[in-house]
């Protein structure tokens, strides 16, 4: 009997469940390819190894000493002791799982069929695969999932979860400052509802039921409700003191977003390029999410559309946005997908062209049938996640896209002095190379600030006062990447010297 309940538990929309959050789970596992990942395992290494949470920067000859916000100081300790613990494999489990939890709690706010939940989520996560990475911020895209599912409970199911926001949030600060988007959700949602009580005045005589063909059914947040979000809202900002970096972290974002060369330089932090494909998804979703509102013959519920179009007018912006959308977006989606199945649905059945659903019932064969595919997804999707889990892939990946070949010979050359590197390899050097040498810059911009990130960019690019840069930070060697402006014009000066040179990079170093 024991068998057969199991067996009759797989239906066919359980499967369909499991096989799309194996399949995220798969999606999800990668190897780490963004350099940021390299300089967040150093600190962590040295928080662990100190016993000491490392707030100043040790990494840089150009700060060196100066006081860090080192707001991802507990992400980098989970990541670290994965790291150690369990090598590559640590950090990409770590991602698969972080992923298929986030899309849990969205799945969960989604309406319509089985079905068409996973298809929503599977478009959610191509929309928002361009941030998995072995980062901190991964912890905000989980985080943010969970506030808007909290938001959801309130609203949608009334169950009162609010208290739970501001340990959330003292948590959230401590691993990543990425916690304002939790602010930007409640703010949103906050906005939304106010809208919808608004409407409600003038409902009657001009705006259809805000469920549309449902008869009204969506439910609006009262004033009392709307009160309660902002109180807790505001006891969890009070509550974000609750670091190691104190009142700082109340503006700490604000001043991360003025740096000038974020938007200029860092493309994260500019609006994606629409011509990769990788983007795309993003505009698929924006646009099936408009189709969905205007066919679907249902008010759009007032937080779902500030929520919506303020992260999409956000995600424009910059691409780091794009995720945290594709959180938002995905329930709104599939409500007016729900809707519009709904709507056609019946009309199609009352002009006969579509016959009632028929459920059948489950069978022990059928269940037998369904676990056998289920085993087999998983087994593909152990095929798919044992590669960049094996140390020997993850190293010739960096082969290809990291200055292995010069960090080896720095190691056995031992250059003298000061050096001078490319950013985007900042973090790796840091990883590979430190305390020995201390890198020119690397992903922690708010540290460097304008100044000096300007002072990089004249530098790297050659321009007409870079010796004058060179000689003003004592720079004694430049690891560079090869055929790079930089490169060329040292290879043209008097006083630089070829001494490295490969298909990655070239190291130049000062003579007398």
């Amino acid at each position: 009997m024991r068998v057969q309940r199991l067996l009759l538990w797989l239906g066919t929309r359980r499967l369909a469940v499991a096989i799309l959050f194996v399949s995220l789970f798969a999606m999800a596992v990668r190897a780490p390819a963004d350099t940021d990942t390299w300089w967040h395992l150093q600190a962590g290494r040295v928080t662990l190894e100190s016993g000491r949470i490392l707030q100043t920067d040790l990494f840089s000859h150009t700060c060196y000493g100066a006081h860090w916000i080192n707001h991802s100081w507990l992400s980098q300790v989970i990541l670290y002791w994965l790291f150690d613990h369990f090598s590559y494999a640590g950090l990409g489990l770590w991602m698969g799982t972080v992923v298929a939890v986030a899309f849990a709690f969205v799945y969960l706010q989604m309406e319509s069929d089985v079905f068409t939940r996973a298809f929503i989520v599977v478009l959610a996560a191509a929309t928002s695969g361009v941030i998995w990475s072995a980062r901190p911020q991964l912890f905000s895209f989980l985080l943010t999932a969970v506030v808007a599912y909290l938001l959801y409970l309130f609203k949608w199911q009334q169950i009162n979860r609010l208290w739970l926001l501001p340990p959330l949030f003292v948590l959230w600060v401590n691993l990543h400052a990425g916690y304002a988007l939790g602010f930007i959700i409640l703010l949103g949602f906050v906005a939304g509802e106010v809208l919808n009580n608004l409407l409600v005045l003038v409902a009657p005589p001009f705006l259809p039921p805000i469920g549309g063909d449902r008869g009204g059914e969506d439910p609006v947040v009262g004033w009392k409700g709307i009160g309660m979000v902002i109180l807790f809202s505001l006891l969890s900002a009070l509550l974000l003191v609750l670091n190691p970096n104190t009142t700082q972290m109340w503006i700490y974002p604000f001043q991360t977003a003025r740096i000038q060369i974020l938007q200029q330089f860092i493309q994260e932090w500019q609006s994606p390029d629409f011509h990769h494909l990788y983007t795309q998804p993003f505009i698929w979703m924006l646009l099936a999410t408009l189709a969905a509102v205007g066919l679907s013959g249902r008010r759009v519920d007032g937080s779902d559309l500030v929520l919506t179009c303020g992260l999409a007018y956000a995600a424009l912006l910059a691409g780091r946005n794009i995720a945290p959308f594709a959180l938002v977006a995905a329930p709104t989606l599939s409500r007016h997908v729900a809707a519009v199945l709904q709507r056609w649905g019946g009309v199609a059945r009352e002009r006969g062209w579509l016959s009632a659903p028929c459920h059948r019932a489950p069978t022990p064969a059928l269940g037998a049938v369904n676990w056998g595919l289920l085993v087999l997804i998983v087994a593909l999707a152990g095929v798919k996640v044992h590669l960049p889990l094996r140390p020997a892939f993850n190293e010739a990946l960096q082969q290809e896209s990291l200055p292995v070949g010069a960090i080896e010979w720095i190691r056995d050359n031992l250059p003298q002095g000061r050096m001078f590197n490319h950013y985007n390899w900042g973090g790796y050097l840091i990883w590979r190379l430190w305390p020995d040498y201390r890198v020119f810059v690397d992903g922690r911009t708010y540290l460097y600030g304008d100044e000096i990130l300007h002072d990089y960019v004249e530098i790297q690019a050659a321009g007409p006062h870079c010796g004058e840069l060179l000689d003003e930070y004592e720079v004694s060697f430049v690891v560079t990447k090869a055929g790079d402006a930089l490169g060329v014009v040292l290879g043209c000066t008097p006083g630089w010297r070829l001494v490295y040179e490969d298909v990655m990079a070239v190291i130049y170093v000062r003579v007398e």
